[in-house]
């Protein structure tokens, strides 16, 4: 493989025939729309973009890339986006939006399909697939790093769920992996995230969902440890139907902000619960009845509707993202959360939330994927601005819940939740073993180093290579 890069523009030229779909370069009006990723904070320099147009497409990126030795990155929706990508050509799967939803409960769904239409179409079925919080992003990206959404203390980590892959490794194969067939690359997909080539399409399980209860409480902040302390030790008895979060926010005064939330500092409980809704009504009544609602219900929803529960952004932005996975919650860990987060601290950060875990989150075997930690009580995530005068105060106040938090921290992260070039925190999202059989999977199915998001795994597993 060559060590050179080539941007000559007859070499693009040649890879742009050989496509069906289209080839954009600098400076053209596709290059900035499909290359600019949904965290804006991140700048993209590809080489060039590839919107492919199928998976020979993808395979005919990968071949040609191999030949002339350029790296090559993946994206659909650009969440999760860490890396910057100069001299990468970047795979552009957006136009991958087949999605056929059958009768017995199963769905195919395109590297471009996200979770907004698979909720659409699967709810008049009565079937409900395990999206995330977010239902804007893509269905392909959040599998790979396991997937753990509104719903999974009832039905687990949304990779369990998936029957097959289809993926374009980085030796330009294009491969059906699944429990039947390429059965150790099936086990990296759920859990590796892009490392292992450019998937193509998935096929995965849905569940039996017409209705559930859901959605969220608005508090006013100056009743923040009242209703944190409380959502804690409730969540020692919760059973696992249902699931919730709660977020410290400050959301800015503007337009799309509701006027009860806008400006000030609230916490929210999002709860969403799978049995029967009275009995559902009546779990959550503790919560309800701990301070005054500012905003917010919690109702009967159809699962079309389940990105309510959370509401997370819709519009790209420039944010900065730090988690870290709790062991437990005690009163002491709330106290400490608060000083630094709560109301009365000086903290920009737009949200600061916690998500319980456990229930069926917990369940599974070491075979079931490459995912780990799946034994973590609650996971941390504070996000906050990256751009101008507001980016050194977010990561600054970032630090200062990690440094708060250490007594509980575990030292350990979720895929999803840790985008980064980093090899140390690749040794926090894997254990040694798993980290050491991924490894083993790149080298093999992609010898010449052509899928750039396998640098981390190499560079991990291999510190001096």
């Amino acid at each position: 493989m060559s060590t050179e890069t080539p941007t000559a523009p007859a070499l693009l030229d040649e890879l742009a025939d050989l496509l069906t779909g289209d080839l954009h370069l600098p400076g053209s009006d596709g290059y900035v729309l499909l290359g600019t990723p949904w965290n804006v904070a991140v700048p993209s320099r590809p080489i060039a973009v590839a919107a492919v147009a199928d998976a020979e497409d993808v395979a005919t990126v990968i071949r040609w890339a191999r030949e002339q030795g350029v790296p090559v990155a993946v994206r659909a929706t650009g969440h999760g986006a860490a890396a910057e990508l100069d001299g990468a050509l970047l795979v552009h799967t957006g136009r991958l939006d087949e999605l056929a939803v059958g009768s017995d409960g199963r769905a195919r769904a395109g590297a471009g399909v996200r979770w907004t239409r698979v909720l659409e179409e699967a709810g008049p079925m009565g079937f409900a697939p395990l999206a995330g919080s977010a239902p804007g992003v893509g269905v392909v990206g959040f599998l790979t790093g396991g997937g753990i959404g509104p719903l999974a203390r009832t039905f687990g980590v949304s990779s369990d769920r998936v029957h097959a892959f289809e993926v374009v490794t980085g030796d330009g194969v294009h491969r059906r992996a699944s429990a039947d067939a390429e059965q150790e690359l099936f086990w990296g997909l759920r859990g590796g995230k892009g490392a292992l080539g450019v998937v193509t399409a998935v096929e995965l399980d849905l569940v039996a969902l017409p209705t559930l209860l859901g959605g969220a409480l608005f508090f006013d902040g100056t009743d923040a440890e009242r209703v944190v302390q409380t959502w804690a030790a409730w969540c020692a008895d919760l059973p696992p139907e249902a699931t919730t979060s709660l977020a410290i926010l400050r959301a800015p005064a503007m337009p799309g902000v509701p006027e009860p939330i806008a400006g000030r500092t609230t916490v929210t409980v999002r709860f969403a619960w799978t049995g029967d809704p009275a009995e559902g009504e009546a779990v959550l009544a503790p919560i309800r009845d701990v301070a005054p609602v500012i905003f917010g219900m919690v109702g009967v929803l159809p699962p079309a509707a389940m990105g309510v529960i959370h509401s997370d952004p819709v519009d790209p932005m420039p944010t900065a993202e730090r988690a870290v996975l709790l062991s437990g919650l005690p009163e002491e860990a709330v106290t400490a959360l608060l000083a630094v987060a709560g109301p009365d601290a000086d903290c920009p950060l737009v949200v600061v939330e916690l998500r319980q875990l456990g229930g069926a989150v917990a369940l599974g075997t070491r075979e079931d994927g490459s995912l780990c930690n799946r034994d973590t009580a609650f996971t941390l995530l504070g996000v906050g601005i990256a751009a101008g005068p507001a980016a050194q105060a977010t990561l600054a106040a970032e630090e200062a819940i990690v440094r708060a938090m250490q007594p509980w921290d575990t030292g350990r992260q979720l895929p999803n939740f840790a985008p980064s070039l980093d090899p140390e925190q690749v040794h926090r999202v894997y254990d040694p073993d798993v980290l050491d059989r991924l490894a083993a999977l790149v080298e093999r199915l992609d010898p010449d180093r052509v899928i750039s998001a396998a640098d981390p795994i190499r560079a991990a597993a291999h510190p001096a290579g």
